[in-house]
């Protein structure tokens, strides 16, 4: 669902991960024409990071 919705509204799917400014500027890129390739493409490199991060946290809180 956020892979959908960060190619369809990049600056949405900013502020469901928590990082609002990152959120702001995509919006701000986003408005252009030529700037929602761009945004959209930010967008699923930054889901796709939360992700792994996500994943490492979840492996090290077990551990310990």
């Amino acid at each position: 669902m956020r892979l959908l919705l960060a190619l369809l509204v990049p600056w949405l799917q900013f502020f469901t991960i928590g990082r609002p400014i990152a959120g702001i500027i995509c919006l701000v890129l986003q408005i252009t024409l030529i700037g929602w390739i761009p945004a959209a493409i930010w967008s699923v490199y930054a889901l796709s990071q939360y992700n792994t991060d996500r994943k490492i946290e979840n492996a090290f809180g077990k551990r310990g």
